[in-house]
């Protein structure tokens, strides 16, 4: 390994996750936006990152996500300015154009404003979900963000073992996951989501609304979890602002020659059932 490499690889990678409010507001969650990741910034976070469809809100209706997917191409290019500018990598959740139903997505943005990928989610969760947007029909890539093999989920993606496993063997250290969780559904972030980082020795960064949107009232809990499942950082459940952690390639690379369930695992025993 170069020098270089070697220095990428041995880079901690310090969080920013963005527990607030939603707004229904395209202009109102930029310009908040904006703050929030110039405050991240100045606390030297490498990566903010923005609960589930944060331009625009969530529960808004499909004439909404309509509307606001019809600002993709402007919305994108401000987020790539705004990570530019600040020198900040940024995951936010956003919607983004189809011909029917729009997708529910999230854009991973490096430090340079160069767009790494765009995820749609592809599990939808109740009639909230099915009526306003049309499921991705591929998981996230795998990419290299400040140093780090990430992977991208949105939500309920989180809760389907399938999907964290299938990140985890294709290299990745992290998992990002935007998310909109509600009441009565606190157990997501309290027990699935130290889980999927502790079964597959990765970090998973989950970032959450508070407050209200309609019938939902959003349960906070954002996370940081390590690789051993304890949390790195937790918000409470009525919290706002900006929580960070550090994530640390010793731990990690500890972490996984403790945790042998990847090496372990019998795929030859795990038929396929419908």
């Amino acid at each position: 390994m170069a020098y270089d490499d070697f220095l990428m690889a041995s880079t901690p990678m310090k969080i920013a996750l963005w527990q607030t409010p939603p707004s229904s507001d395209v202009e109102t969650c930029l310009a908040r936006l904006g703050s929030a990741v110039a405050e991240a910034a100045n606390a030297g976070a490498d990566l903010f990152v923005s609960p589930e469809m944060f331009v625009g809100g969530y529960n808004i209706g499909a004439d909404a996500v309509r509307a606001h997917a019809a600002l993709f191409e402007d919305v994108r290019k401000n987020l790539c300015r705004l990570a530019a500018s600040h020198k900040i990598a940024l995951v936010i959740g956003l919607p983004s154009p189809n011909r029917d139903r729009h997708f529910n997505s999230c854009i991973a943005i490096n430090k340079m404003g160069h767009q790494l990928a765009l995820y749609h989610k592809t599990h939808l969760f109740g009639n909230v979900d099915r009526a306003q947007f049309t499921a991705g029909n591929s998981l996230s890539p795998v990419f290299d963000l400040c140093g780090w093999r990430v992977g991208l989920a949105i939500c309920y993606d989180i809760e389907f073992p399938e999907v964290a496993r299938d990140l985890a063997l294709r290299g990745a250290d992290l998992i990002v996951t935007p998310t909109a969780n509600m009441e009565p559904f606190d157990s997501v972030a309290a027990r699935i989501v130290p889980a999927r980082a502790e079964e597959n020795a990765i970090y998973i960064a989950y970032c959450n609304y508070h407050g209200h949107e309609g019938a939902f009232n959003y349960n906070g809990l954002s996370c940081i979890c390590g690789p051993d499942g304890a949390d790195r950082i937790r918000a409470g459940k009525s919290d706002t602002g900006l929580f960070y952690a550090t994530l640390s390639r010793d731990e990690l690379q500890a972490s996984r020659q403790n945790q042998s369930h990847l090496n372990d695992r019998r795929p030859d025993l795990y038929g396929i059932s419908k």
